[in-house]
């Protein structure tokens, strides 16, 4: 299978099933990434996960995966330098893929001890567009865009294909086609361009677990407990204690990162 993305990085398309919707607590069972290249060629893999922990019967009913399917297979440690490989360089894109997919992948590869950097990268996700240009699932987009019926849904492969199918499709469908901002003005949102499409769905993004955000300003502010609104420089200036009790609590490794980054940032002084 070929593409027609226009692509300055690989644009890996990928694909989680796991224990549960916790990023903290869950972990993944199955991984599958769908590779669009330079060339216009495609390759993917596929890893099945020994999670290391139970696998709950009502995650196991929605995506088919038992404990003694992946009782024998390798841990996410155990493969995560050479899924961090064949990732290395690649724009990422999914379903969800920034509210949960993204967040999960982090998380892991923190946990395995493996530097997953994502600056650089552009995070595209295709259920935003989706949800912006035609408001419904990816069984619902697979057959609006493409006019198939999704089968196996909840395997990693499937839904991964499909999602890939999906983007393809909506950047056809949709470059060049203007809609209204909030202000009423017609503009073109959709393009062939994956910073665009990072900038669409992705660009205020400061923690995955939200538990920070930006301001209209493009400051980060908390966005959760007693001091939602304010800006973190402000509350690590004024309660010091704030980032040790966040550090010490049950936060994602990634929210506590980019707290550190920030503190970070004020030490040099860089506002």
């Amino acid at each position: 299978m070929a593409h027609n993305l226009k692509l300055k990085k690989p644009l890996a398309v990928f694909d989680l099933e796991t224990t549960g919707i916790n990023i903290q607590k869950d972990r993944i069972v199955e991984i599958s990434v769908v590779k669009a290249l330079l060339n216009g060629e495609i390759e993917s893999k596929t890893f099945r996960v020994n999670p290391g922990i139970p696998i709950p019967i009502e995650s196991s009913l929605i995506h088919g995966i038992y404990d003694e399917d992946v009782k024998d297979c390798p841990t996410f440690k155990n493969f995560a330098k050479t899924l961090a490989q064949f990732l290395t360089g690649c724009d990422l894109a999914g379903f969800n893929s920034n509210r949960f997919d993204v967040p999960m992948l982090v998380e892991e590869f923190l946990r395995a001890d493996v530097d997953f950097d994502i600056k650089n990268r552009k995070l595209v996700d295709a259920q935003r567009i989706f949800h912006m240009m035609e408001p419904r699932n990816l069984a619902a987009a697979y057959k609006f865009y493409c006019d198939k019926d999704l089968q196996n849904a909840h395997s990693a492969y499937a839904d991964t294909m499909a999602t890939f199918e999906v983007l393809c499709a909506q950047i056809d469908r949709y470059e060049g086609v203007k809609i209204k901002n909030e202000n009423g003005e017609l503009y073109e949102p959709i393009q062939n361009d994956m910073e665009a499409l990072h900038n669409l769905t992705a660009s205020k993004i400061v923690d995955f677990a939200n538990r920070m955000a930006y301001n209209a300003k493009g400051e980060e502010i908390i966005n959760f407990g007693k001091h939602s609104g304010k800006r973190v420089v402000d509350v690590l200036t004024q309660e010091p204690a704030y980032y040790d009790w966040m550090m010490k609590s049950d936060f994602p490794l990634d929210t506590k990162r980019k707290l550190t980054e920030i503190k970070m940032r004020m030490a040099f002084g860089r506002k």
